[in-house]
């Protein structure tokens, strides 16, 4: 039996930076799995503010979790006693076709009303995907619902925080 990789959107990164009571009980919980929860770049930008109460949230949550391709964030894959594994969907960055396949998902979407399309969102959902296993912990599901049901994938479950 496989873990799915926790994959975290906007909406859990502030609730955590908020110190909401579900997010960081969802988010202790997720201290044990394989993969550390992912947290993409363009996601932590959008909640990073240089307010000390935000950076001291955020940075304790950030040892928890993995920024593929950041020079300096964790390992996605935690370490065992055979040695730490790697993820190959952390370590390989969006080619032309995953850029691609966000675009047709921002197009495609059938959104809520008054909901615009979200790059962002997008990409987390392409994100999951690409893990081929993973659950996505957000503020907006039926945001990122409309996203997975263009994408479609196979094993990629939404919960809302």
């Amino acid at each position: 039996m496989s873990t799915r990789v926790p994959v975290y959107d906007t909406g859990m990164l502030i609730a955590l930076a908020d110190r909401k009571a579900k997010a960081l009980a969802l988010h202790d919980g997720l201290k044990r799995t394989p993969h550390r929860a992912l947290v993409l770049g363009p996601v932590l930008a959008q909640v990073w503010r240089p307010r000390p109460a935000v950076v001291h949230a955020l940075t304790g949550t950030l040892k928890d979790c993995t920024v593929p391709q950041a020079r300096t964030a964790e390992p996605p894959m935690r370490e065992t006693n055979a040695g730490r594994p790697e993820c190959i969907a952390c370590a390989t960055g969006p080619d032309i076709a995953d850029w691609r396949r966000i675009g047709t998902a921002l197009g495609e979407a059938k959104l809520p009303s008054k909901k615009r399309p979200d790059a962002v969102d997008a990409w987390v959902a392409l994100s999951a995907a690409r893990h081929g296993s993973a659950v996505i912990f957000t503020s907006d599901p039926e945001d990122i619902e409309a996203y997975l049901a263009v994408l479609n994938p196979t094993d990629v479950h939404v919960r809302q925080v």
